[in-house]
């Protein structure tokens, strides 16, 4: 189990205003079935549980319960893939978050699967949504590095990967093999699809995380991520059709970020 103190630039004891967004808010009323009182109380207990597993910025900023598959253009039509059959898995779903935003819009929850390095994420993210005894998901522990985790049994099976705050985990030659082994993950077929946005950079350049000291995180830009696609379908005789945009970020995140750090989202489909 982590320790860290609360000494840090990326833990806040109180959500700050905005922190936890009015859809996040309603998704826990409307799904979960929180009364709006007690929503805030509710929240700070259990990420005070989570920063104790694993002290992420996401987690000391609240930032858990960002939603962002839904603000993908493509996301209606990540429903309809879903409601006529296809899978999706969201790769280190820590909290489940976007499942239960799909799940509430309406996409079938036995067609999403979650996998996170971390059981405890997964055990509180039913505590933070109380549906423990009525999500149908499939929720896995797996190390997407481990040959022998219970991902293998997903391989060549699904349509869709939303993979949010991810890739960027890693340096650029370990972002390499991680990509590839998600894309293995994929029903091999045109339209095969990975979604997903993390920390980007206007320059692309490998970086040592601010918040994990020691460990190595590669920030693409639009042209970085375009080409090392293009090197793992070429490695995987594969081709890959890549979108991606930067956005700014918001102030708050430059208390531990650099002033030409971006987020980065993008769509890669097999072709």
């Amino acid at each position: 189990m982590a320790q860290q103190g609360k000494d840090v630039a990326w833990f806040d004891e109180q959500p700050p205003e905005g922190a936890i967004s009015p859809a996040a808010v309603t998704l826990l009323e409307t799904y979960s079935g929180i009364p709006s009182e007690k929503v805030l109380d509710h929240v700070v207990l259990v990420r005070n549980k989570a920063w104790e597993i694993f002290p992420y910025p996401c987690i000391g900023q609240f930032r858990f319960l960002d939603l962002s598959l839904n603000q993908f253009s493509e996301y209606p039509e990540v429903l309809r893939r879903l409601q006529v059959g296809e899978k999706l898995l969201d790769m280190a779903c820590c909290f489940g978050q976007e499942i239960r935003q799909l799940v509430a819009d309406g996409a079938p929850a036995e067609s999403i699967y979650g996998a996170d390095l971390r059981e405890d994420f997964i055990n509180l993210g039913y505590e933070l949504f109380l549906d423990r005894d009525t999500l149908k998901t499939k929720f896995l522990t797996a190390d997407i590095f481990d040959t022998s985790s219970a991902l293998t049994e997903l391989k060549g099976n699904l349509d869709i990967i939303y993979a949010g705050s991810f890739f960027h985990l890693f340096g650029y030659d370990e972002q390499v093999k991680v990509s590839k082994l998600v894309a293995s993950l994929l029903r091999p077929r045109k339209g095969s699809t990975i979604l997903g946005r993390q920390v980007g950079a206007v320059s692309a350049e490998e970086k040592i995380h601010t918040t994990n000291a020691g460990n190595k995180m590669y920030r693409h830009n639009i042209e970085s991520l375009k080409e090392q696609w293009k090197q793992i379908g070429n490695d995987l005789g594969v081709s890959f059709i890549v979108e991606a945009k930067l956005e700014p970020l918001a102030m708050e995140h430059f208390r531990f970020h650099t002033a030409d750090t971006r987020r980065i989202w993008f769509v890669i489909r097999r072709e």
